[in-house]
């Protein structure tokens, strides 16, 4: 028996007789879990990183007390379907292997879950069943493959952290903004074209970082975050250059004026139209994704004229960063665009 093998046993054994709820095996080049382990039934702490884990027995199943496993820097390929009936299990780290599948069973069965971190993989697909991560609170899936994002992550409304960074990226879901707990929201160097309409709901949100990505401007009400930190160097912003503009005739559908009639009544919670509206909710279903025009405030359903403004962070957040952004901003109609006393520009193409 190699010398290696000799201290593991030795270490599982006096953890055995002694009671122990915590073992440590990190960096004892390991290419498989001694199945004597699963004999530890009152481990609540097992740590196995840094080792050449490319598997678990299934023996492990013995373990229903575990709450922290770290298989961090081994090989595994995939997540060990023994997993998924680990249900203790609070914190799971599996950084620096080359996992390319996250198995939907085994995901959805890590329901008291509160830290998952799968960084420095080869990811690409999140599945639907992450939602099952009912109490996931820390979410890491830095440097993978992602190309989407599940929209069910929109379930997890404990999470107040989740790092995105270093993935392929094009969009976020508006799912997101019902995550109202997050304080920190990492998605550096994606490929990034616009961030989700209604992150101002994220009324807690302290920290973002977006560098790195193909950001023309910020959604609307940006500026009503109350951010400490926004990292947003390296995209490829709006600038406040003078350009010709041409203005069509305002020519509303009859559907447009309906709407607007519509939404301006349902803001009257003694009105008809009000309480009448829950009754249809393909009509209301349709006004839900209405926007408030920035000058005169009044609803309308289609944009009509998309615009920009821009926020100096220090005065604006309370932030001490210099930076100017530009934020989106959507008016009425044109009359509203050619009011006095508004800072708003049109967003114009040459």
């Amino acid at each position: 028996m190699a010398k290696s093998e000799l201290l593991v046993t030795d270490s599982v054994v006096r953890a055995l007789y002694g009671g122990g709820t915590s073992l440590t095996l990190s960096s004892k080049k390991l290419k498989d879990v001694p199945k004597c382990v699963s004999r530890l039934t009152n481990l609540s702490v097992l740590l196995l990183n840094n080792n050449s884990i490319s598997g678990l027995p299934a023996e492990l199943l013995s373990l229903q007390r575990l709450a922290e496993l770290n298989l961090g820097n081994n090989a595994l390929k995939e997540v060990p379907a023994v997993l998924g009936h680990l249900e203790s299990l609070k914190k799971l780290y599996l950084f620096s292997n080359q996992i390319t599948v996250v198995p939907p069973d085994v995901i959805g069965g890590l329901s008291n879950l509160v830290v998952l971190n799968l960084n420095h993989n080869q990811i690409q697909i999140l599945p639907p069943e992450i939602k099952n991560l009912s109490k996931l609170q820390h979410l890491s899936v830095m440097d993978n493959k992602l190309e989407e994002v599940p929209v069910e992550l929109g379930h997890l409304t404990r999470l107040s952290e989740i790092n995105l960074t270093s993935n392929k990226l094009s969009w976020l879901p508006h799912q997101l903004c019902q995550c109202k707990e997050l304080t920190k929201l990492y998605a550096a160097r994606n490929n990034l074209t616009s961030l989700p309409e209604g992150i101002a709901a994220l009324t807690k949100l302290q920290a973002l970082d977006v560098a790195g990505n193909k950001l023309s401007m910020f959604p609307v009400e940006f500026h009503r975050l109350p951010l400490k930190e926004l990292y947003c160097e390296g995209n490829r912003f709006v600038q406040c250059e003078p350009m010709a503009a041409v203005q069509n005739a305002e020519v509303l559908t009859l559907k447009e004026l309906v709407a607007r009639f519509v939404l301006q009544e349902d803001r009257n919670k003694f009105s008809l139209i009000h309480m009448m509206l829950p009754y249809y909710p393909d009509l209301a279903s349709m006004l839900a994704n209405s926007s408030c025009c920035a000058v005169c405030l009044g609803p309308f359903l289609t944009t009509w004229l998309e615009c920009v403004h821009f926020i100096r962070l220090k005065k604006e957040i309370k932030m001490k960063s210099l930076l100017t952004i530009p934020v989106r901003a959507l008016l009425c109609s044109y009359k509203c665009f050619n009011a006095e006393g508004h800072s708003y520009y049109g967003v114009g193409t040459r």
